[in-house]
């Protein structure tokens, strides 16, 4: 099973979001219809906009608008983030970073970012705008602190999931709000399915960084090894420097940050192996669909339930 099967029920919905995503970004300026043309060559999954629809489940009336913003904002730190990181490629293409430059690449995040708030002012749900801000601000926050953490082989667990929880899991944790804020639900259940979105990003976030380390970059898109190269230090790493000894530290650390291929990666991805890290980060991305779930289980007469649980358990068992 994967995502698709999981979005059925709501194919009519990704079916308008993706005329309307096209249509909202027509543009008179070559620059933006080009690297439009280009993004649209290697689309993502949609998850965040699907997540708002299971969530608004038979009442997604109002939901159009937040969907395309919030796949517009995801977009938009990806831009963002592949300068920061000097990625080249993204989904099995070249980033726009790569292709064009990092001004452009910059300045086109920005247009998405003002995109998307024009389309929830359109949106007229107070409290969605709202849940928008927070995630956004939490956004950056989770890329300010990764960008001072990075090359750090001192970051701790602890410092990991915060990162992470901002950066990544505060946008699942919008999208699921604002899909219950669009079909007008209670606050119980507006609350539950937030921290549904926040624990189902979490679980996503770490099953990533594994296939940084384990995937097939032909399903991922993505070179092995990425993180390591940029620098940054996941939860796999961080468990087996921990439960390896300190030792290694050094050795990795004029490593980390460099063209690693071939042999050098590999020596770390069998130390992350040889020292736990691979079953430890998949515990956690499990333990965090388990939260998810249980979020869910709080929840009597949700219309998508059972599509949010398998959405939840296919987070961490992903192989792209």
């Amino acid at each position: 099973m994967d995502f698709s099967s999981v979005f059925d029920p709501i194919a009519g919905e990704l079916q308008r979001f993706e005329s309307e995503y096209r249509a909202v970004l027509e543009s008179d300026s070559i620059i933006i219809r080009q690297i439009t043309e280009h993004l649209f060559g290697a689309s993502g999954k949609r998850l965040r906009p699907a997540l708002l629809y299971l969530a608004a489940g038979d009442r997604s009336e109002k939901a159009l608008y937040p969907a395309l913003a919030v796949e517009l904002i995801h977009t938009a730190t990806l831009l963002h983030d592949d300068v920061i990181d000097e990625s080249r490629t993204r989904r099995g293409i070249e980033t726009v970073n790569f292709k064009w430059n990092n001004l452009i690449s910059v300045l086109m995040g920005d247009y998405l970012f003002a995109k998307a708030f024009g389309l929830l002012v359109k949106a007229d749900v107070p409290e969605v705008m709202e849940s928008f801000s927070v995630a956004t601000e939490r956004v950056s926050v989770g890329e300010l602190n990764q960008a001072f953490y990075t090359g750090n082989f001192d970051i701790t667990e602890e410092m990991y999931i915060r990162v992470i929880a901002d950066k990544t899991a505060s946008l699942f944790a919008c999208s699921a709000e604002a899909g219950a804020l669009c079909s007008g639900r209670d606050g119980n259940t507006r609350r539950l399915l937030r921290s549904y979105g926040e624990n189902l990003g979490m679980a996503f976030q770490i099953a990533d960084d594994l296939l940084d380390l384990v995937g097939e970059t032909t399903k991922t898109g993505k070179t092995l090894g990425s993180d390591i190269r940029e620098g940054w230090v996941t939860l796999p790493l961080i468990y087996a420097l921990r439960n390896g000894g300190s030792r290694y530290k050094e050795e990795f650390r004029q490593i980390l940050g460099a063209d690693v291929f071939g042999s050098e990666l590999n020596r770390i991805i069998d130390f992350v192996r040889a020292h736990g890290g691979i079953e430890y980060a998949e515990q956690k991305a499990r333990g965090y669909v388990q939260k998810a779930i249980a979020d869910l289980r709080e929840l009597d007469g949700l219309p998508m339930k059972g599509e949010l649980e398998r959405l939840a358990n296919l987070a961490a068992a992903r192989d792209r």
